[in-house]
């Protein structure tokens, strides 16, 4: 006698939202990975020819990339030669000072809203900073071309120091201070918002524990609540990071437009000497992308930006992991 065929096993709601949602994730991932893979693969001709060179300084970086074109545009013969420190440079000091006083503001912005701010005060301040976050970087760029850029000019700037350096570099404002003052206020309420999360996780009783010992407030606060948000600090700074890396536009309109590495044996000069980091020169030469060398010369920009993302991720998963005793995670 032949068996019943059995009804096929229908899913459960939850089995199938989980299986979507891992495909969504896998489909994610792959996205990611393809991007990954192009980016390298597209910048490699351009990392091949110049090998650890790429990242020396040799050379004025406008007229390599300017050779680099004008070659393809005369139909000669591909030229790759690209050192590109002074724009690595001028990044690892936009980013790398704007991060430092965005954090410091930041974390006691957040501290202040968390515990110290009246209630008011707390309602206001919330929405100002999601907002603030949430401005389009143009915005600030514009602040920076019309406010900034000529107090610098007029009022640090002195003539004796433009006359100084005229016979290398032209002062006029437009500057890493103006970069990292102007970057500094993008990514500080990102900072903000992800620290008064942290520091709201923080278990209630802890606090009170140490406020019923005698210790006061602002001490209670700094040694337990700061010290057990530090993964969320972490989270957001990495974050914070991640985005003054990509910033294009708004650096691409205060800099100056200028591949100079300033030079921090010149002094005080150095802060108003004008740069342009990774982001901003492949915003200005994207337009060059018809030409193949040109192109994979951008692409090795680009994917330099990308493998510091990627270790920027790397690190602050590392520096997390010790700090998970502390019961805050992000």
């Amino acid at each position: 006698m032949a068996r019943e065929a059995r009804p096929a096993r229908r899913l459960l709601p939850d089995q199938r939202a989980e299986l979507v949602l891992g495909a969504l994730v896998c489909a994610v991932l792959l996205f990611v990975l393809l991007i990954v893979v192009f980016v390298f693969k597209e910048a490699w001709p351009s990392f091949s020819h110049n090998g650890l060179s790429w990242f020396a300084d040799d050379g004025n970086v406008d007229a390599q990339v300017q050779a680099i074109f004008t070659a393809e545009a005369n139909r000669a013969e591909p030229v790759y030669t690209f050192h590109a420190w002074p724009i690595i440079w001028g990044t690892v000091l936009i980013t790398g000072g704007a991060v430092v006083l965005s954090f410091i503001a930041a974390l006691f912005v957040a501290v202040f809203v968390v515990e110290f701010a009246p209630d008011w005060v707390r309602a206001i301040l919330e929405p100002v900073v999601r907002l603030l976050a949430s401005v389009p970087s143009v915005i600030f760029g514009l602040v920076g071309v019309l406010v900034v850029v000529p107090f610098i000019g007029e009022h640090v700037i002195t003539d004796e120091q433009r006359r100084s350096v005229s016979y290398i570099v032209s002062l006029s404002g437009y500057s890493l201070l103006a970069g990292v003052l102007i970057l500094s206020v993008m990514i500080a309420p990102l900072m903000v918002a992800v620290f008064s999360d942290g520091l709201r996780a923080v278990p209630r009783g802890w606090l009170e524990g140490s406020l019923g010992l005698g210790i006061n407030r602002w001490r209670t606060f700094w040694k337990i609540g700061v010290r057990t948000a530090r993964p969320a600090l972490v989270a957001g700074t990495v974050l914070a990071t991640a985005r003054a890396l990509g910033e294009a536009v708004m650096l691409a309109m205060v800099t100056g437009g200028v591949a100079f590495a300033p030079n921090p044996a010149d002094g005080l000069i150095f802060f108003v000497e004008p740069t342009r980091p990774l982001a901003a020169t492949i915003l200005q030469t994207s337009e060059e992308l018809t030409a193949p060398a040109m192109r994979h010369t951008i692409f090795a920009m680009a994917a330099v930006l990308l493998f510091s993302a990627l270790m920027l991720s790397l690190v602050g998963w590392a520096v997390k992991q010790p700090m998970k005793k502390y019961g805050v995670r992000a």
